[in-house]
């Protein structure tokens, strides 16, 4: 089929949208906590409301995909998130935000499902893992975005008395004058109405799903779940998407908590960072992939993450402002690792596999509940030494792992090559 550059462009600006609305809360939850009198454990609910709904979502998901096709899914998902941010944007309490959060969170899980088979049609299957790249780059990109623009906002609005450019004139008519950072959820709203607009105008080209695409019979799954490597890497990804947001979401309040750093403004820059060094962290991963065997780059890389997160929580503040973002760079190359890890480590029913450990991203609602939990009794940053214990799993994926399939090294190809010269 002929690749489709405006679709590839359209998926790379969908992945965009999702990591902008997806990964705000962590520069949030201070101000949410202050504006609505949280404890943590209550906080924790934000993210929990969120990232149950990729719990919920991730599998129906791909059978809705597979009876209704990409278009309608995804410009369903959208109408959703709208009618979420909208919500919270114009009801701002904390009852109304847990369910706003859910809804953008179940737009946000139908979308990630319906686009990476779209991806390999629309860009070509010899591109597809370039353009998966090329989209978590994107991705990573929005996440060191949405911070600033935070920043930006809070900053103009907070104490507005008039000025200003177009957006913050605008912002200022609907936004409670004590609540700034409610202008994000409608700058969200205004976001998802364009993609509204935008999918419902394009011509989306017919995806023909691989048998490994596709979401199985119930039957698949209860024979998945009888393989225990099945049960041990969807712990994986729980863990690795509970490190994450488990990070992400509590730097702003640990700073603040401990250091006594603005969480508007060095807040949200170190989150931004965050997410900035992670993406730059996928490069050098690439690299690492392409000499090493994959098992030692996540031994390597995780071993580096505890490290990191060592000093960040026991030193002292301009340490940590160093050593959380680091946290991120170590933790860039985890997810496709383990992800590979997984789907080479099983024969066949790769599509349903794919959809029991992307439910696995439910644990981007359980750890940060859990660190918010345990804070509220003994402080945050014992709080945040639960995610000793994930990362710790995550470190034991690279001693227990046996794939069926190995990643492919500078190495293997040069024996490769040698041996079809002796031939």
């Amino acid at each position: 089929m002929k690749r489709n550059y405006f679709i590839v462009g359209l998926i790379l600006l969908i992945f965009f949208v999702i990591s902008f609305l997806t990964n705000i809360l962590g520069p949030l939850i201070p101000d949410i906590i202050d504006s609505f009198k949280l404890s943590l454990t209550l906080a924790g609910f934000l993210p929990f409301s969120f990232f149950v709904a990729y719990g919920v979502m991730s599998i129906p998901a791909g059978f809705l995909v597979e009876k209704y096709r990409e278009k309608r899914v995804i410009l369903v998902a959208f109408v959703i998130a709208f009618a979420g941010a909208l919500l919270f944007a114009s009801f701002s309490s904390f009852s109304v935000a847990m369910f706003s959060l859910f809804l953008i969170g179940l737009g946000m899980a139908m979308i990630q499902v319906a686009i990476n088979p779209l991806l390999r049609v629309a860009g070509g299957e010899e591109h597809f893992a370039f353009n998966s790249v090329l989209g978590q780059l994107v991705f990573g990109l929005a996440s060191f975005l949405s911070p600033q623009v935070y920043t930006y906002l809070v900053q103009n609005l907070h104490g507005y008395a008039g000025g200003g450019d177009m957006i913050v004139r605008t912002l200022a008519k609907v936004v409670p004058a004590d609540l700034p950072w409610i202008s994000l959820y409608w700058v969200f709203t205004f976001i998802t109405l364009a993609m509204i607009v935008v999918i419902a105008s394009s011509r989306f080209p017919r995806v023909e799903l691989k048998e490994d695409e596709k979401a199985g019979a119930k039957e698949t799954y209860r024979d998945l779940f009888k393989n225990k490597f099945v049960i041990l890497y969807f712990f994986g990804i729980f863990a690795y998407v509970g490190s994450e947001q488990g990070v992400a979401n509590w730097i702003s309040k640990f700073l603040v908590t401990y250091h006594g750093y603005n969480p508007q403004t060095v807040g949200a820059d170190t989150v931004s960072l965050f997410w900035g060094l992670l993406t730059a962290g996928c490069l050098l991963g690439l690299l690492m992939l392409k000499i090493f065997d994959s098992r030692r780059v996540l031994i390597w890389f995780t071993g580096a993450a505890l490290v990191s997160l060592t000093f960040a929580l026991f030193g002292p503040g301009k340490v940590a402002l160093i050593a959380f973002p680091l946290v991120g760079f170590f933790a860039s190359v985890m997810w496709s690792v383990i992800f590979s890890l997984a789907l080479n480590s099983v024969k066949r029913h790769h599509g349903s596999f794919s959809g029991i450990l992307c439910t696995g991203i439910v644990g981007g609602a359980i750890v940060p509940l859990i660190v918010g939990w345990l804070g509220d009794f003994f402080g945050l940053r014992f709080g945040m030494m639960f995610l000793y214990l994930t990362l710790g799993y995550i470190l034991s994926i690279g001693f227990w792992s046996k794939p069926l399939i190995t990643n492919v090294t500078f190495r293997d190809r040069k024996k490769n090559l040698s041996a079809d010269a002796v031939k």
